[in-house]
């Protein structure tokens, strides 16, 4: 039974990860902000709903492996996404066709991969109104970051992408996209509140344990809304949303640590996980690297070279994986 709910929760995301896509290549559409700026913001924080309910329900659980594995290995699998449908759609060299703004987003992400390498090490006890001091500053770098892709996005705005007429949004209304949006985001919520708790016992039954659980099994399945949303906005042409939605994700899931460390009340949430989480924290810097290179080279002509990175990133979180399941 505990397995049923599991599934049933992970494609009731995929259904809820469809819609929350479409609608937003038509808020992108219709307005000014462009697939850049709706991906790194809105779709990021809206696909990253399961996380932020699946790590603050595993604290309610006293799991906080979970939590802060959850976390990482969302990020981590995250990526994968990306390179698996670079690898996939080579032809279309994605990377290629994405705004130069993309490499901002890379490098604050690898920012704060290196900032939470160094917080699971030192393991700081110290906390400030019941939030770790580690915390704070991967939070003060996260706002700070997001306050200077808005401001450049602002200065330098997006020219609108013509999309083929198959894929033309133009027959769903902006009001109509703005709602549907915000219904998707919260039967995302709720599925990601069920994935959690369905993986909590299944750690239990397994005994795989929940560092294990939290880093894979759940980071997996609450990263399904960003699959899918990167497969429907590849799909629509719309590289921008794609990519960004994927790397504001990162970004947007370093907050979720912080919402889980306010309802943590043993201390400082970081300071109580396993450190197992260095490893999946040192994968996450290490495949950021890989698709910040993808960002900033120069475009290639062969589609073998063109794909070598993301072949290379696939190989590293396979490798990374196997060295955390054998901790």
């Amino acid at each position: 039974m505990v397995f049923i709910g599991f599934i049933f929760a992970a494609l009731l995301t995929v259904f809820a990860a469809i819609k929350l896509s479409t609608y937003a290549d038509t808020i992108g559409e219709k307005t000014s902000l462009g697939g850049m700026v709706v991906g790194t913001i809105f779709l990021a924080g809206a696909t990253s709903l399961p996380e932020v309910t699946t790590s603050v329900s595993a604290i309610v659980l006293d799991s906080p492996d979970i939590a802060v594995g959850n976390v990482f290995g969302s990020n981590m699998f995250n990526l994968l996404i990306i390179a698996s449908f670079d690898l996939y759609f080579r032809k279309q060299q994605i990377f290629k066709n994405a705004e130069r703004s993309h490499i901002y987003t890379a490098s604050i992400g690898l920012i704060l991969a290196i900032v939470a390498i160094l917080a699971l090490s030192l393991k700081t006890p110290y906390s400030f109104l019941g939030i770790g001091v580690d915390i704070w500053i991967l939070m003060v770098i996260y706002i700070v970051g997001m306050m200077f892709i808005s401001y450049l996005s602002k200065k330098n705005p997006q020219q609108p992408v013509t999309e083929p007429e198959e894929y033309n949004m133009s027959a769903i209304s902006l009001k109509r996209a703005i709602v549907g949006f915000i219904i998707a985001a919260i039967v995302i919520m709720g599925a990601g509140t069920l994935l959690t708790v369905t993986g909590d016992q299944i750690a239990v039954i397994t005994g795989l344990g929940a560092s294990f659980v939290g880093s894979f099994l759940i980071a997996a399945t609450t990263s399904l809304p960003e699959a899918i949303s990167v497969l429907v906005a590849l799909q629509l042409r719309n590289y921008n949303l794609a990519i960004g939605s994927i790397l504001g994700s990162n970004l947007f899931n370093i907050l979720i640590l912080g919402a889980s460390d306010v309802f943590y009340r043993k201390g400082s949430i970081i300071s109580a996980v396993s450190d197992v989480h260095q490893i999946t924290a040192a994968a996450v810097g290490i495949l950021s690297v890989v698709i910040l290179y993808s960002l900033v080279r120069k475009p290639r002509e062969s589609a073998f070279r063109y794909a070598l990175p993301s072949l290379i990133l696939v190989i590293l979180y396979f490798i990374s994986s196997y060295l955390i399941f054998i901790q």
